[in-house]
C-alpha cells in the first residue's frame, strides 16, 4: 500500500478504517460531502480527530465527476476503499434520488478513475441488505441475491454487478464487502443502538419493530476495520476454476470478490436491548410494532469465506460491544 483514498472519510465505518491506517503510519487521503442526513457535528467532531493527525481531506461529492478526477490525478491512489453512499434502508422510501446520485452515479465515477489511474486494488462497501428475500441462514455469498426489498438494497446490488463489469472488462481487481449492522463508539444516529440509547436516556419510548423478535448479526466495528485491513493487499486475480455453466455467484474469471463480513451470532431484538437497559440501569418504554418496510426478519453471516481468506475472526460479543458504545456515548454527549 503506497496511497490509500478512503472515500465516505467522515461517515462511521470511513472515520474508523481511517483511523487505523493514519495511526499505521499509511499515506491516506479522505473525501466526504459531509451532508446533513444525520447532525453533520458527528461528522466534524470524527473528521477533526484525522485533520489533527495530518490526514488530508477533501469535501467532495462522488457525484461531481469531475472534482472526483481531480483528487484522483492529484493524489494517485494506489488503493481505493470506497465507503461513501447514502445509507439507510427507511430513508430510501422517502428520498430515493439520493440513492441513485450517491451509490450509482458517485460508484460510477469511482470506478471510472480507479481505471483510468491504474489503482491496484478496489474494496467498496456493499451490503448484508442485498440478501433480500433470501430465507437460507446464514447467508452466504453463494445465495442468489436477485430479490432485495428496499432501493437501498438495491442500489448495492447494483454496485456489485457494474464493478464485476470493470474487472471483467479492465481487469480492475475489485472485492465488495457485505457489512452486517455494524455498531460501536462514533456510530451512526440513524442506527437502533444509538436511538435507543438516547431515548431511554431521555425517558422517552422506544419503537421496537417486529415485536422484538427480529434478529440482526451485531457487528461491532473494530472487527469491520480489522476485516478492511486484512483485505487491502489481497486483490483478487480471478478463479482458474470458475465456470460460467456452473458460476459461483462470489468470485468470477475475473479480478472480482464478494465476502461477508459479520459478527457471525445472529442477537434477538429483545436481549439486544436488555443489553442496553442493563449498561444504562434504566428500563425502556417500549412501543411494540410490526415490522416496517424495506425490513427483513433475520440476517446472519457466513464468515467462512472471509476466515479463509484472511484468517477473519470477530473478536468482540455485543456483551462487549454495548457497554463500550454506552461509554462512548456518554462522554461524546456529556
Amino acid at each position: 500500500m503506497n496511497k490509500v483514498l478512503v472515500t465516505g472519510a467522515a461517515g462511521f465505518i470511513g472515520f474508523s478504517i481511517c483511523n487505523k491506517l493514519v495511526e499505521l503510519g499509511i499515506d491516506v487521503c479522505g473525501l466526504d460531502n459531509l451532508n446533513n442526513y444525520y447532525d453533520p457535528r458527528l461528522k466534524n467532531a470524527r473528521l477533526e480527530i484525522l485533520t489533527k493527525k495530518g490526514m488530508p481531506f477533501s469535501k467532495i461529492d462522488l457525484a461531481d465527476a469531475e472534482k472526483v478526477k481531480k483528487v484522483f490525478n492529484s493524489y494517485k491512489p494506489s488503493h481505493v476503499i470506497n465507503l461513501a453512499a447514502q445509507a439507510g434502508v427507511r430513508y430510501s422510501l422517502e428520498n430515493p434520488h439520493a440513492y441513485i446520485n450517491s451509490n450509482i452515479i458517485g460508484f460510477l465515477n469511482i470506478l471510472e478513475n480507479c481505471k483510468n489511474n491504474s489503482v491496484e486494488h478496489l474494496i467498496y462497501a456493499s451490503s448484508s441488505s442485498v440478501y433480500g428475500l433470501n430465507k437460507t441462514f446464514p447467508f452466504s455469498e453463494t445465495n442468489n441475491v436477485d430479490h432485495p426489498v428496499s432501493l437501498y438494497a438495491a442500489s448495492k446490488k447494483s454496485n456489485e454487478a457494474i464493478a464485476h463489469s470493470y474487472s471483467h472488462i479492465f481487469k480492475l481487481p475489485c472485492t465488495g464487502l457485505r457489512f452486517f449492522t455494524v455498531y460501536g463508539p462514533w456510530g451512526r444516529p440513524d442506527m437502533a443502538l444509538y436511538i435507543f440509547t438516547k431515548k431511554i436516556l431521555a425517558g422517552e419510548p422506544i419503537d421496537v419493530f417486529g415485536f422484538g423478535k427480529m434478529r440482526r448479526d451485531f457487528t461491532y466495528i473494530d472487527d469491520i476495520v480489522e476485516g478492511i485491513f486484512k483485505l487491502l493487499d489481497k486483490k483478487p486475480s480471478g478463479s482458474p476454476d470458475w465456470t460460467g455453466k456452473k458460476p459461483n455467484p462470489s468470485n468470477s474469471s475475473a479480478p472480482w470478490e464478494i465476502y461477508n463480513i459479520g459478527n457471525n451470532k445472529p442477537t434477538e431484538l429483545e436481549y439486544f436491548i436488555s443489553l442496553i437497559e442493563k449498561n444504562l440501569n434504566k428500563k425502556a418504554i417500549k412501543n411494540y410494532l410490526d415490522i416496517q418496510p424495506g425490513d427483513v426478519e433475520e440476517t446472519a453471516a457466513d464468515i467462512s469465506k472471509l476466515n479463509k481468506a484472511t484468517g477473519f475472526v470477530p473478536s468482540t460479543s455485543i456483551e462487549i460491544g454495548i457497554p463500550k458504545f454506552i461509554s462512548w456515548y456518554r462522554t461524546f454527549h456529556n
